[in-house]
């Protein structure tokens, strides 16, 4: 840990997550976008190692879902967005893929989020845009956030961009984020190691730091 003007500034994986001043947010582990990924049931056991490890060492817990609209409140990003996901040309051809209560806007039920974990529901691709989890995350005095999840080019690394934005230092669980195309994963990945904001870890990487 390094010090300069009364600021400790850390430097390894341990300094940057003390229980105290660090989160897990785990992205989008909904069953609607776990079964379009061949890899979903591989992602899924090994983001319930993170969450298992992360319980274990006290760390706060937070799930995301993305929710679509309903046709009738969705405005033109949303509708812009629905055809370019579902591959349709004309707009009244989409329909709503995450409404919630609808059967693929559940987090896997494997997941079990327990009742001192808070689930926030989005509808952007940034964790922290339009949702109070920089708020929570800020009022708990923390200071890093753990990624996980789905998907490493759609919603983790603008999350990690944003967070990093926020004065929050990212930490990006490698081997227990998934993508829905290997290419613009790995690109994503190799971008947010190329900045330098975040820090990247594997699952075994926690396990040996939180025991």
């Amino acid at each position: 840990m390094q010090n300069i003007h009364g600021l400790a500034i850390p430097e390894t994986l341990a300094e940057a997550t003390r229980p105290e001043t660090t989160a897990l947010v785990v992205y989008d582990m909904q069953i609607g976008i776990l079964r379009q990924l061949e890899e979903g049931p591989a992602i899924l056991e090994r983001v319930l190692q993170t969450v298992q490890i992360a319980r274990s060492a006290g760390i706060r817990i937070f799930f995301m879902r993305h929710m679509s609209l309903p046709t009738r409140m969705a405005g033109v990003f949303q509708f812009r967005q629905m055809m370019a996901w579902q591959r349709k040309s004309a707009a009244e051809d989409v329909h709503p893929w995450f409404l919630r209560d609808s059967p693929g806007f559940a987090l896997a039920p494997e997941l079990e989020v327990r009742d001192d974990e808070a689930i926030f529901d989005k509808i952007t691709f940034s964790a922290f845009e339009g949702t109070p989890l920089a708020i929570a995350m800020r009022d708990c005095g923390l200071k890093s956030f753990l990624i996980c999840g789905i998907a490493t080019e759609i919603g983790i690394e603008p999350t990690v961009r944003h967070g990093a934005d926020l004065g929050l230092i990212p930490i990006v669980v490698t081997d227990a984020c998934g993508g829905g195309d290997a290419e613009a994963a790995d690109r994503a990945m190799a971008s947010m190691k190329y900045m330098g904001d975040a820090m990247l870890c594997t699952v075994e990487d926690l396990s040996a730091v939180w025991g």
